[in-house]
């Protein structure tokens, strides 16, 4: 059974005095409280982006109840020191103080109620257990200006659904979800549950380890996930397989694919499914879509045991506007900024948080702690960051205001962001942070000491871009475009890069990876195999979304499983098995990863054979013995006898090639070890002549 927590009930003086049992115009609110009757059971709420409406209930008569039973009792798990370190932004675990916790006083069971709502007049909690009666059960405020409502409840205890009945200061009638909440009715339903999330972890080895697997000179291959989408029970096509399935489903499958992470698209708690996870509600829980919160700590443990680490997707840019939720919360601009020159976002018809006010940095920085903390989460992928970047990101003339210095950067955020990654950092040094940004901002993945943002990685987006356009021109047409597929080393080691083939790539009309390579269908699956190829030759960390890995011929869609049955057909066998082998040799040779964000890790050998479309590159490890020397022929014409440079004397041999057949190529390789000339070629004393396939990377090493 899962271990409660017990507190004695013997505060200190001083913490019993930050609670009363209300001030005046409390006390009038209660009185208006226990006249209104009863809302319906755990109000739905219309899941929408849209600015929402003020939440209202169906009148009904309230059931008659015992108020004396489960009376509220003062109590308060915030001392001072608790209280002065919220105000001024620094408590970075509120999750073990707000919110719903069952605990013991005085010999009996109960829970602790906590919301912050500093412009409330009054607040209840409201849930079966009172029949959900506005005025049974009203939280205390506490004196001392913090906004905090609090108390305890006998003999309510873990499982019971609640949310808390807010009169404003305007008199405008709400019930809120709790912010803090572990747990959530699944959508549409809306209310919070009381939710024990103890767990015995048993991964100790990969957390006393993990420095290894998290360190910028190890590999890091990531595998882009979203839950509800990857796999459904085929007799079963609309339900979800739960965080537990899939612990043994996804696990060994991403195992077996050699990829050393696994990335979540968010799985907090969120109302719109459509939205991906994105437009997030409940930032303390874990979707009620898959599971529960101890179902999802099972699966990470997995991964843990299987030797693979867990990166979550964490959006602090912005949140839905429905009416059970963040917005509005007491009847105000609480978590979001009041001037919606700063605190709506015209994309996304969502609402951005505050990051001037310092019990919102708290909330937010104390959530991503919180799932590194108690979810044993590896690394936290930070979506949108350019949107908190810049006051003018998606806005018009008149549609931003200048900061103070009369630029866009937006100061508030950028100073969020530094502390989010300081106290990730400070509190969980082999853990990673990694940015999704797009902009030229400088230093996003460079120490805050030295002026930078201090996310550990950063997407190389524009890598992506100039990628992808490259390979969906005909080969044809290639040699004209040759400057798109050597930019990206002119800035290369100016960031920690991640190289993403993302989600974002394969919706909204963009077509699947597959689809985007030209020609007929052999030329399009050795396409995939050598953008692949050069992804996992090229400096810097990779990510792969789900699907990508075999090739699906479909664009993604969320509502619908991959399209698993296609690895009938030897082709995305073929991609499959290219990719698998691709992990492998990213891990097993250090000249792919000991040095991936450094330039000493990189040399041009031949980069400017715009005319044959063919790029020829060196990766270097710490050993000279290790170096590798990589050839890309971006045209269906093969080369026979073809000269290459190499940067040392001795026999290379061919360690991979994306046109073997086991791929589901041509075939036509260097079979056997190729002795090096004393013939200068490509600035090299030494030189090998070898065979190049068509559309295919080929990569060689120095054997004995």
């Amino acid at each position: 059974m899962a271990k409660k927590k017990t507190d004695t009930g013997t505060d200190t003086p001083k913490e019993n005095a930050g609670v009363q049992k209300a001030k005046p115009a409390a006390k009038k609110a209660v009185a208006e409280a226990k006249t209104v009757k009863k809302a319906p059971a755990a109000t739905k709420a219309k899941s929408t982006t849209a600015p929402a409406k003020k939440s209202s209930s169906t009148n009904k008569k309230a059931m008659p109840i015992s108020t004396t039973k489960n009376s509220v009792e003062v109590y308060s798990r915030f001392t001072d020191f608790d209280i002065g370190l919220f105000k001024s932004g620094k408590h970075y675990k509120l999750y073990e103080k707000f919110g719903s916790h069952v605990i013991e006083v005085n010999g009996v069971i109960g829970t602790y109620f906590a919301v912050w709502a500093p412009n409330a007049q009054y607040i209840s909690v409201i849930g079966n257990f009172n029949y959900w009666d506005r005025g049974s059960h009203p939280l205390f405020v506490r004196w001392d200006a913090s906004g905090i409502w609090e108390g305890f409840i006998p003999n309510v205890g873990d499982g019971e659904t609640y949310k808390y009945y807010i009169k404003s200061s305007t008199g405008q009638d709400l019930e809120k979800s709790d912010p803090f909440a572990l747990r959530w009715e699944e959508p549409p339903r809306t209310a919070s549950i009381i939710a024990d999330t103890y767990y015995e972890w048993t991964d100790t080895k990969w957390m006393k380890d993990r420095h290894e697997h998290n360190s910028l000179d190890k590999p890091y291959s990531v595998y882009e996930v979203h839950i509800g989408s990857w796999a459904r029970n085929p007799e079963s096509p609309d339900e979800f397989y739960t965080y537990e399935q899939l612990a043994t489903k996804l696990v060994p499958y991403v195992k077996d694919m050699g990829f050393t992470h696994v990335e979540f698209m968010p799985i907090a708690e969120h109302p719109y499914y459509p939205s991906w996870g994105y437009q997030v509600s409940g930032y303390y829980a874990a979707s009620s879509r898959y599971g529960t919160p101890k179902q999802l700590m099972y699966l990470i443990e997995t991964f843990h045991k299987a030797g693979i680490g867990v990166i979550l997707d964490w959006v602090p840019s912005h949140f839905p506007g429905d009416a059970h939720a963040l917005y509005e919360f007491d009847g105000t601009h609480l978590y979001e900024h009041a001037d919606p020159r700063k605190g709506f976002h015209p994309d996304w018809k969502s609402y951005i948080f505050n990051y001037g006010r310092n019990e919102v940095r708290a909330f937010l920085i104390s959530n991503a702690l919180f799932w590194l903390e108690r979810y044993h989460i590896d690394g936290l992928r930070v979506d949108a960051v350019a949107s908190m970047l810049y006051l003018d990101y998606s806005r018009n003339h008149g549609e931003w205001e200048q900061n103070q210095y009369g630029g866009n950067e937006n100061l508030e955020a950028i100073s969020f962001l530094k502390e989010f990654n300081e106290a990730c950092y400070s509190n969980f040094p082999d853990t990673q942070t990694i940015a999704e940004e797009s902009t030229s901002f400088t230093g996003v993945s460079r120490p805050v000491y030295s002026g930078g943002l201090g996310f550990g990685m950063k997407w190389m987006m524009g890598w992506m871009h100039d990628t992808i356009k490259y390979f969906s021109t005909d080969p044809l047409y290639r040699r004209y475009h040759h400057n798109q597929i050597t930019f990206s080393l002119i800035y290369a080691f100016t960031e920690n890069f991640m190289l993403p083939f993302s989600h974002d790539e394969v919706v909204y009309g963009k077509g699947s990876m597959l689809r985007k390579m030209p020609g007929d269908e052999w030329q399009q699956f050795a396409n995939l195999r050598l953008v692949y190829s050069y992804m996992f030759t090229h400096p810097g960390s990779k990510l792969l979304f789900m699907g990508a890995e075999f090739g699906q011929g479909t664009e993604w869609n969320y509502q619908h499983s991959l399209d698993w049955h296609v690895l009938e057909y030897p082709n995305h066998q073929g991609i499959q098995a290219a990719v698998k082998t691709l992990n492998n040799l990213y891990k097993t040779e250090p000249a792919l990863h000991e040095k991936s964000f450094e330039g000493s890790g990189f040399e041009w050998i031949d980069g400017g054979n715009a005319e044959d479309s063919i790029l020829i590159y060196g990766r270097k490890g710490h050993d000279p013995k290790n170096d590798l020397v990589i050839v890309l022929n971006m045209t269906p014409n093969p080369h026979q006898g073809f000269r290459v440079g190499v940067p040392a004397d001795g026999k290379w041999g061919e360690i991979f090639n994306s046109d073997d057949k086991k791929f589901w190529g041509s075939g036509m390789s260097n079979a056997k070890p190729i002795k090096a000339e004393k013939e200068h070629w490509h600035g090299k004393d030494h030189s090998i002549i070898a065979d190049l396939p068509p559309l295919a990377a080929v990569v060689f090493k120095r054997v004995k």
